[in-house]
């Protein structure tokens, strides 16, 4: 099957971790990008539309809660808080800001792995019919980013899964194409209508039996659009 890898933000300024963070995480097959400050892990996260942020909190410009402030405004992507910070009061803080999860150091790598898949689990649970899914001949299981028509493999690139994430999520609600931008783009992107309608038409190239008169990925007129399943 054609699989999308999820994509992993780590944002940590000390290499030594950094380092180890990034081996351990491409030899589970997630593709790693990373981010030394506060700053730049903003423009990481709004540029890559990572699947979950590794954050650790003590940043040489700022802490490492303002990024999770800042990523939560306008994404609900997974976020697991990895620091030195031990105290119940600065884990709550990171909790109350936004973060999902949180490990402390020294960590264990199993343990670590354990609670990257938990989340990802969940973020793409956000429904319970939303980890596997059928639209039209095509099995979907948005969890691992695999797609299969009988025998035959579908690609589907990062964003479109990003796409259907969202729409599942609204379990068939209409989306608004504004929020469907900030949440599979960014919040850069809010306006950029023509790039969403290109992405739903490759979408439903690939999944429509009629892609001309989609059946499941139906645009309301002047709003947004909506995913029908049956």
């Amino acid at each position: 099957m054609t699989e999308a890898m999820h994509q992993i933000l780590v944002v940590e300024d000390d290499d030594g971790i950094r380092n180890v963070l990034r081996v351990l995480l491409t030899a589970e097959n997630y593709r790693v990008v990373e981010a030394t400050t506060a700053h730049r892990a903003d423009i990481e996260a709004r540029s890559h539309k990572p699947d979950l942020l590794l954050v650790d909190l003590g940043l040489p410009d700022g802490d490492g809660l303002g990024v999770i402030e800042r990523v939560r405004a306008w994404s609900p992507v997974p976020i697991v808080v990895l620091s030195a910070r031990t105290r119940e009061v600065e884990k709550i803080a990171a909790l109350d800001a936004g973060a999902d999860d949180y490990v402390t150091k020294p960590f264990s790598a199993p343990e670590l792995l354990a609670r990257v898949r938990a989340s990802l689990r969940r973020s793409v649970r956000g429904t319970e019919r939303l980890a596997m899914l059928r639209i039209g001949v095509t099995d979907i299981d948005l969890e691992q980013r695999r797609a299969k028509d009988g025998d035959r493999d579908v690609h589907l690139t990062p964003l479109e899964y990003r796409v259907l994430e969202s729409l599942v999520r609204h379990g068939g609600k209409i989306v608004r194409s504004q929020q469907l931008l900030r949440e599979a783009w960014g919040p850069d992107r809010s306006g950029d209508t023509r790039t969403l309608r290109v992405c739903m038409k490759n979408l439903r190239d690939k999944l429509e039996r009629d892609p001309r008169r989609p059946e499941f990925l139906v645009t309301e007129t002047g709003l947004g659009y909506r995913l029908l399943l049956p």
